[in-house]
């Protein structure tokens, strides 16, 4: 009789967290059968076979991975009904991968997985390109080993006709697909000569996006204008701005930020994207802008952004996550407006406080001052960023042969 229990596997992921599976034991052998789920080591209770409490989404992750623990259990059943002398390995290949074994069932698997992890804007994203898969196989499923390269050429075809696209929009769509592949494969729910990406198949590369700030100019129209208190164009105008003194402080960030934050004149906050933690001097024109939030502070009430104010559970990464994304729609459209009375001409989103730092900045900082204030975990990521704003040489050598 075989027994089944909850594990984790004991080598690192490339994103740092530990692949979750079922460890099938039978005559003192075992054979792992992996859910799609992972986990960072610390959230993990080995004892218990259980994700922690302190997990933002434990309930949500306990709970599927119970039903997948119960789900592979009945399947053991009935194959050991069948066949007695089976072996651990034996079950394991005999076994339907968790959530089925074709493309659609395991997008689902990625779609739910996305959502037990608090992942809203991936979550959101990927969703839409799943089902345009779908519309492209007519509503079919479709097995891992039948997504062959003259296939993917048809959807990208297909895409390009029915949609008005671009390049990075249809690799976006391709990466998708790659991503529930490669669970796939690590599921070993396909086997790997059936993979159609890489070299000699289907390459996905990224087209170099053209990063564009503000400069000096605009950045000082901006903060001239004035808005009725209350407006959503103030309000906008007060985040990007603080976001920008900041070093383009995400707005991810932004809005999370405590009152509890500020600490001798300092802003100490830990970068929700990767965990940099740090500190950074409040300059004056900061403290302005909080200045006019202050009036706002409730009693046991510590953000200072109102946002996620009305959230009841700030550890709900999923709920957070769509609340600061429906945040920023509204700033961007508000932002238009502010744009327009400034007389810039040139488009303002959030994301765009980030890229005006980098383009004032130029070549004025030392990189590795700007590794810490852009808080990148390497700095190549800093060199390729700030890339897109340094143009002193390009332009110099460019004058020194057409300048005559």
């Amino acid at each position: 009789m075989s027994s089944v229990s909850l594990v984790i596997r004991k080598r690192l992921n490339k994103n740092g967290a530990y692949p979750i599976g079922i460890r099938i034991t039978k005559d003192r052998k075992s054979s792992y059968v992996f859910t799609g789920q992972t986990i960072e080591p610390e959230y993990w209770d080995e004892d218990k076979q259980r994700v922690k409490k302190s997990h933002p989404n434990s309930k949500r992750l306990n709970n599927l991975l119970l039903k997948e623990l119960s789900d592979t259990n009945n399947r053991i059943l009935e194959i050991e009904t069948v066949k007695n002398n089976v072996s651990a390995k034996g079950v394991r290949h005999s076994l339907k991968p968790v959530g089925g074994s074709s493309f659609i069932s395991q997008a689902k698997v990625y779609i739910d997985n996305l959502k037990a992890k608090g992942k809203y804007n991936q979550h959101s994203a990927d969703q839409p390109r799943i089902n345009r898969f779908k519309e492209f196989l007519k509503g079919d499923d479709i097995s891992f080993e039948d997504i062959t390269i003259p296939l993917l050429i048809r959807y990208g075809a297909y895409l390009k006709r029915t949609r008005d696209i671009n390049e990075r929009t249809l690799i976006n769509h391709l990466v998708v697909i790659r991503t529930i592949f490669s669970r796939a494969l690590q599921a070993n729910i396909v086997e790997q000569k059936y993979y159609p990406f890489g070299k000699g198949k289907i390459k996905i590369k990224f087209p170099q996006s053209n990063k564009v700030g503000l400069s000096v100019e605009d950045v000082m129209k901006l903060e001239k204008l004035k808005f009725a208190d209350g407006s959503p164009q103030k309000h906008a105008l007060n985040v990007w701005l603080f976001s920008f003194y900041f070093a383009g402080m995400r707005i991810s960030d932004v809005l999370r930020l405590r009152w509890s934050d500020l600490q001798d004149e300092r802003l100490h906050y830990t970068m929700g994207k990767n965990a940099k933690a740090g500190s950074l001097k409040i300059s004056e024109k900061a403290m302005r802008i909080l200045d006019t939030y202050k009036s706002e502070k409730q009693n046991n009430d510590d953000l200072i952004f109102p946002e996620l104010k009305m959230l009841k559970d700030l550890n709900n990464a999923f709920a957070v996550q769509k609340k600061i994304s429906n945040a920023v729609s509204k700033f961007n459209k508000a932002l238009k407006k502010v744009s327009d009375d400034a007389k810039i001409g040139k488009k303002i989103t959030m994301h765009i406080s980030r890229h005006t730092f980098g383009n004032i900045s130029g070549d004025k900082i030392p990189i590795q001052m700007l590794q810490k204030l852009y808080r990148h975990s390497s700095i190549t990521t800093t060199i390729g960023y700030q890339a897109n704003f340094i143009h002193k040489d390009a332009d110099e050598a460019l004058n020194a042969v057409i300048d005559f």
